[in-house]
């Protein structure tokens, strides 16, 4: 079978093979399989990616036959092939498209390229998201204008799927909290993935870089993805090891490379990004939490963000791992983005007040706007005490009310920070 009868069952059957899109590694693989002489390419680079990955050295007749199954695959739909980042077979499509991009690169992109469909051509999903933002707004939820980030909790809980996934990783990630136990690690890590990856980012983008002006918000802005757990340890590994831990891994090599493609810097542009697209390197950054990379803020009182590493007794390999670190910690386009996305939130914040303001003076003495008033109050408050009253049965609920100062038990770190209406 030629390539371009391959490419031509792939269109006529992608509706019947998962329905998935023509480009899916997945389609395109159960295609290659289902033809001998591409089958046994295929082999060849499986054979080739397993020894990479184990790190095993190849004597110069394997490089050479592995070079000659990637030259063979050149005009293949299986060459060409990506992966969707809310796709349920998201591992074996990775898995694809490592086997058939297994070449590392030096420098800053270590990764060749992202597994990842371009943002642009992912179908964008269709959200209650301001319908909710309004019910929190025009009610007493709004609470303390001064922070935001418990303004997006909220609305987060008036939304079914969001506040359950959220409630699902935050008692996975606080188990063990305050005793001898040790929170399981990569269950929270799945926990924050499955967030991330199933809530809408109208949710997510505005939880995780709500724009703060004080550390009582800042503190719940850090503490989103739980960083006792998820991001932090007694000790901080080295960046290396981090890097080593993460190329092992399908989903943190893929999200890494993401990374790397949609947040790479560039000195000589205006916004310091590349490729000028703030909105794919946000989703790229969200994309790696949940990994073991996790990057988290570094204070209460920043929005600067870094892994939980070092580079000391890094050796001769001191530069390459600062240039980890450095993807991070001075990474001007995902500086610029994160900056971009907290101006943004603002501007649609007061603009959404003034709008609701302009409302209450235009309608004044209006029985009827008064009535529609009170009744969404009404159903964001009830909507609320239940939820509050769904997770006070939770471990380490909190009472303290959102616009107190008050330092944390030390039992009590997250849960509240995550959960708590108040």
């Amino acid at each position: 079978m030629g390539p371009a009868l391959l490419l031509g069952l792939l269109l006529s059957r992608a509706g019947d093979l998962l329905a998935l899109p023509r480009s899916d590694c997945v389609v395109a693989e159960q295609l290659c399989l289902s033809d001998s002489t591409c089958n046994a390419t295929y082999r060849i680079l499986e054979n080739c990616a397993l020894a990479k990955t184990r790190l095993l050295p190849l004597d110069h007749e394997s490089r050479v036959r592995c070079l000659n199954a990637e030259f063979d695959l050149g005009n293949s739909s299986l060459l060409h092939c990506k992966c969707h980042r809310r796709m349920k077979r998201q591992e074996h499509c990775l898995r694809v498209f490592w086997t058939v991009h297994s070449s590392v690169t030096d420098g800053y992109f270590n990764l060749e390229t992202s597994p990842y469909e371009n943002p642009a051509n992912e179908e964008h999903w269709k959200t209650d998201y301001n319908k909710l933002a309004a019910l929190v707004s025009g009610s007493q939820l709004a609470g303390d204008a001064t922070n935001p980030c418990l303004k997006e909790t909220h609305v987060c809980n008036l939304s079914k799927k969001c506040v359950r996934l959220r409630t699902d990783y935050a008692s996975i990630c606080t188990r063990g909290a305050g005793s001898e136990d040790v929170c399981d690690q990569r269950k929270c890590h799945k926990g924050l993935r499955n967030f991330f990856e199933k809530v809408p980012e109208d949710f997510t983008k505005r939880i995780l870089f709500c724009p703060c002006q004080d550390e009582f918000c800042g503190e719940r802005r850090r503490k989103t993805i739980v960083p006792d757990c998820s991001f932090q340890s007694n000790t901080k590994p080295n960046c290396l090891w981090l890097l080593d831990t993460c190329l092992e891994d399908h989903i943190c090599k893929s999200r890494l490379a993401d990374f790397q493609q949609n947040c790479q810097p560039a000195d000589t542009s205006p916004d310091g990004c590349s490729l000028h697209n703030h909105a794919a390197c946000l989703q790229a950054y969200m994309g790696m939490i949940g990994t073991p990379m996790t990057p988290n803020y570094v204070s209460n009182s920043s929005v600067e963000v870094s892994l939980w590493c070092t580079c000391e007794s890094s050796g001769n390999q001191k530069e390459k791992c600062d240039q980890i670190l450095g993807m991070f910690e001075s990474n001007k386009c995902l500086e610029t983005a994160i900056w971009s996305q907290m101006h943004l939130k603002q501007t649609a914040l007061e603009r959404q007040e003034d709008l609701l303001y302009s409302s209450s003076i235009s309608f004044q003495g209006d029985s009827a706007s008064t009535s529609l008033a009170s009744e969404m109050s009404q159903v964001a408050e009830g909507k609320m005490q239940r939820d509050s009253s769904e997770h006070s049965s939770m471990p380490l609920a909190s009472s303290v009310h959102s616009g107190a100062s008050t330092s944390w038990p030390s039992l009590a770190l997250f849960l509240p920070l995550l959960l708590s209406p108040h």
